[in-house]
């Protein structure tokens, strides 16, 4: 077997998407591609615009953009990469591109991003998915249906039980509620919702650290309902009947615990991961404690995705000022569970 070979074997390609380009994602590509943490561990393969990166590399007097591969010769070619490459998916004029501002054209151009390397990771052509951030409002000016990337997967992976987890050394929130508004929450909860997060959640962290977890559950309303004086009785009816079903698994899990009191210093030390009923409920605590190492992980997908857990940034959109660890941190991850899974 060749040198090249061996390497090809070895390590995992992990796509890298750009995510929108008039945001900090195409300087943070042009770190990741040169940073030797991640060439040790895997092949990355950054997905965007290739006149961009080029655009951004020049603004920033930083090294030109290495290999750079048309996406149509990819599923010709990918089993010869062995280096840190460049697909470039047609999409819109570099040139037309203004950073910091929110467009249609980078919208669609960031939804294109995460098609493709969806899709070839559906193919067996990229072993894993890191995202750059993408801007909401610019999806939607692209009249794309979706709030985010984690509905984006979950409907072309075809994935019906999903949920989003962000995960770092210092803490770790899963979340049963996403993208959507508050007064949505309480109608969007059920025990099969709730259990479903508390088993993915489980899973997840097993491959993750090698070991059974110890999870909390977050009850929704203050004082986790007071026995049903606040709230419609959620926690009651739908919250502490799954954390049964998740013991009755097997599954070393407690709650609902008031969410006021859940992230205290004592319960962190109690606990490897939370399950929270809506976004902020977990992305405050976990923002607030570990915002440059947190990885978004989207849970129950037949592919695996990490992402950042920031936005696009726009304004120090390229500008050279991004950090990109939170980048690193997923694409570390992701290269991780690729090769646990071989």
């Amino acid at each position: 077997m060749t040198a090249l070979e061996q390497r090809q074997r070895r390590l995992p390609r992990i796509a890298i998407t750009m995510g929108d380009p008039a945001g900090i994602g195409p300087e943070l590509c042009l770190q990741l591609l040169r940073d030797e943490r991640l060439t040790s561990l895997c092949i990355p393969v950054v997905v965007g615009n290739a006149g961009v990166l080029a655009r951004v590399a020049a603004q920033l007097q930083w090294p030109t953009v290495p290999r750079i591969l048309p996406a149509q010769q990819w599923p010709d070619v990918w089993r010869t990469i062995a280096q840190a490459t460049v697909i470039d998916v047609p999409s819109l004029p570099a040139a037309a591109v203004e950073p910091g501002v929110v467009s249609a054209a980078c919208g669609r151009a960031a939804y294109d991003f995460i098609l493709w390397a969806i899709d070839e990771a559906l193919a067996d052509r990229v072993d894993a998915i890191a995202t750059g951030p993408i801007h909401k409002e610019a999806l939607h000016a692209a009249g794309i249906p979706f709030p985010g990337h984690t509905e984006i997967l979950a409907h072309r992976t075809g994935s019906q039980q999903w949920c989003m987890m962000l995960t770092s050394p210092t803490i770790t929130c899963s979340l049963v509620t996403a993208h959507v508004g508050y007064r949505e929450v309480p109608e969007l909860l059920s025990v099969e919702r709730i259990l479903t997060t508390i088993e993915l959640t489980a899973d997840a962290l097993h491959r993750i650290r090698g070991r059974q977890p110890r999870l909390l559950v977050c009850g929704l309303n203050p004082h986790a309902g007071e026995h049903g004086l606040f709230g419609q009785g959620e926690e009651e009816r739908f919250i502490a009947p799954a954390i049964a079903a998740a013991r009755a698994e097997g599954i070393d899990v407690q709650g609902p615990l008031p969410p006021d009191t859940a992230f205290l210093p004592k319960y962190r030390t109690q606990c490897d991961a939370y399950v929270c009923m809506y976004h902020d409920q977990g992305l405050i605590p976990l923002k607030t404690l570990a915002f440059d190492e947190a990885v978004n992980v989207t849970l129950g997908l037949p592919i695996i995705r990490t992402s950042v857990d920031h936005g696009t940034a726009f304004d120090i959109a390229w500008k050279g000022r991004a950090d990109v660890s939170s980048f690193v941190h997923a694409v570390q991850l992701a290269a991780r569970l690729a090769a646990s899974g071989d």
